[in-house]
Parts: C-alpha cells; sequence; structure tokens
C-alpha cells in the first residue's frame, strides 16, 4: 500500500515483520514489508515504488541506488547497533541521517559471546555428539578452565564492556583496546592492539567494521597470538580473514574459534566451517532474543521519529 493510497508517508522495512510496540509507534506511517530474505535490489524496487520517508534496516544492504530511487528518503535507523551494510557515505551525500540502536541488544551479544567461548573452552559440541554415539570419554577429555587466563576484547562499547564484566566475574584477566573508550572500570587493562594478540589465551571481537579493520584477524596476527588461543567473534565476519582462520585452527595455533557472523551471510553449503569440529557456529543470532527484539524494535521506531521531528522542526 503506498503513500497515496493512505495519505500516510511511506516506511520500507527490510524484514518481515517488528516488534508490536514498535509497530505502535510507528501508526502514523504507512509500513511496506520487504519480506524475510529481500536482496539489495528488492529495496531499489520497493523505494522506487513508494518514495519512502524512511527505511528501518532489519536485513540486507543500502546503498545509493535505494537512496536515488526514495527522493523523500530522510533516515534510514538500523534495527541494531552495526550500520557497515548501510552506504553511510552515500548517504551523507545525500543528506540521509544514518542512526543506530546502539547498546540495546548489548546483553544478548555478549550472552552469546560467552555462550561461544565457553562451548569452546569445554568441548561442548564435541563431548554432546561423542555421548549420543556411545562414547565415555571421562578418562581422556581434558577441557580448558578460564578463570585465572586473560580476554583480550577488541571493542569495549556496550557490547564489549558487558564481555569484560561477565569474564572478571569468572576470574579472568581482562586487556582491551579500543581508542573511542572512556571511563571503563578498573578491572579493565587498555593496551595497544599488538598487546591482545601477544597477551591473550582469548580473543573476543566487538567491534564495528571498517574499511581500516577489515581482516584484523589474519595468518600475520594469528600467528602472533599464543599458541591455542580462542576466537570468538560475534561482530561482524569481514574482521575475519575466514581461510586464515581456518589454517590456524587446523594447525592448533588457535584452539578454538566461536564464530555468530560471516564473511558472506547467509552462510553458502559445502564452507569448509562447517566440517571443522572446532569452530562452532551459530547464524547471527547473537542480538536475536524475545527481549532484544522488542528493544531494537522500539529504538529503531524512535529514531526515525525523533529525526523526522528534527527535520519537520526545522524546516
Amino acid at each position: 500500500m503506498n503513500t497515496a493510497a493512505t495519505g500516510k508517508p511511506a516506511l520500507v522495512v527490510t524484514a518481515a515483520d517488528l516488534a508490536p510496540e514498535a509497530l505502535a509507534l510507528l501508526q502514523d506511517f504507512s509500513l511496506i514489508f520487504a519480506g524475510k530474505t529481500p536482496t539489495e535490489d528488492d529495496i531499489v524496487a520497493l523505494c522506487r515504488e513508494h518514495n519512502p520517508v524512511a527505511i528501518i534496516v532489519r536485513y540486507s544492504k543500502v546503498g545509493a541506488a535505494a537512496m536515488d530511487a526514495a527522493p523523500a528518503l530522510r533516515v534510514i535507523s538500523k534495527h541494531g547497533s552495526g550500520t557497515d551494510t548501510i552506504d553511510k557515505t552515500a548517504a551523507a551525500e545525500r543528506g540521509i541521517q544514518v542512526v543506530a540502536a546502539v547498546g540495546v541488544n548489548a546483553a544478548a551479544v555478549a550472552e552469546q559471546a560467552l555462550a561461544l567461548l565457553l562451548a569452546c573452552a569445554k568441548s561442548v559440541v564435541g563431548l554432546d555428539e561423542r555421548m549420543r554415539a556411545g562414547h565415555w570419554d571421562k578418562s581422556t577429555h581434558k577441557s580448558l578452565e578460564l578463570g585465572g587466563k586473560t580476554i583480550g576484547l577488541i571493542g569495549l562499547g556496550a557490547i564489549g564492556r558487558r564481555m569484560a564484566a561477565m569474564a572478571h566475574g569468572m576470574d579472568m584477566q581482562v586487556i582491551g583496546f579500543d581508542p573511542y573508550a572512556k571511563d571503563l572500570p578498573d578491572y579493565i587493562r587498555t593496551v595497544e592492539l599488538d598487546a591482545i594478540w601477544r597477551e591473550a589465551d582469548v580473543v573476543s571481537l566487538h567491534c564495528p567494521l571498517t574499511d581500516e579493520n577489515r581482516g584484523m584477524v589474519n595468518a600475520e596476527t594469528l600467528a602472533q597470538c599464543k599458541p591455542g588461543v580462542i576466537v570468538v567473534n560475534t561482530a561482524r565476519g569481514g574482521l575475519v580473514d575466514e581461510d586464515a582462520l581456518l589454517a590456524a585452527v587446523r594447525s592448533g595455533q588457535v584452539r578454538a574459534a566461536g564464530l555468530d557472523s560471516f564473511a558472506v551471510e547467509p552462510m553458502s553449503a559445502g564452507h569448509p566451517f562447517q566440517t571443522e569440529p572446532r569452530i562452532i557456529l551459530s547464524p547471527h543470532i547473537g542480538g536475536v532474543t524475545s527481549a532484544a527484539y522488542v528493544n531494537m524494535g522500539v529504538a529503531a521506531a524512535r529514531n526515525v521519529l525523533d529525526v523526522l521531528a528534527r527535520a519537520g522542526s526545522a524546516a
């Protein structure tokens, strides 16, 4: 249903749904849902058809073509904290504001990072499979105890700080790199990035993806790590050189990796990670909990309303 038919400004959602609490905030808009797995071309077509004033981004990418197809577009609001799927340079050039629901899914993502870390350290998946096959490995298996080990956090925003607090609660030593972080708790020792590779028994990524840090976990940095390091990524897949990580796991330089984000999503069938037992996989669901779904939807909706209200008052 387009704007002309309803008398309401159009808002495109790059997904099939939003939380009811978010929908309640957006009653003055004609909402157009792009479906469960929209492509970038799908979003361009919807923008061309409906000329939305706002886009709420859950899935797929929003680039210059979509922006040019919607002259009325004033705000692109991310249903979450990571805005790397939005062409922010193109948006700035067109006077379109990009906003994110920062921090609202911090608890969910940090808990997923901790779950992946524990699964790696305690061989949860492998032992479960062995027991279901009739094995009892009590006399031969040795798990890794995390108390006293050092966790290196790259990124100390809301998610990284939450992970730091949980790691500290397990008596881990916490070091972190984030040039923008301020007012950190005293149990986080800030270090330069190269110290993360040298000192950490666990490296956990909690930073946005930028052109500068793309592929930061690579053959060179992994070689600087302690033998048997654990790598956890609940941030963005582009931070990791997947071929280099796979090689490091197979060589034993990396004890195990817990991954919730990947270079290409959804992961294609036959990806070599799928046959490597020491790589624990989840389908980018770190921020997908019932509470986070509501919180992200409400925050994304409020961000749209705030930007449009400011634009209206400035007009």
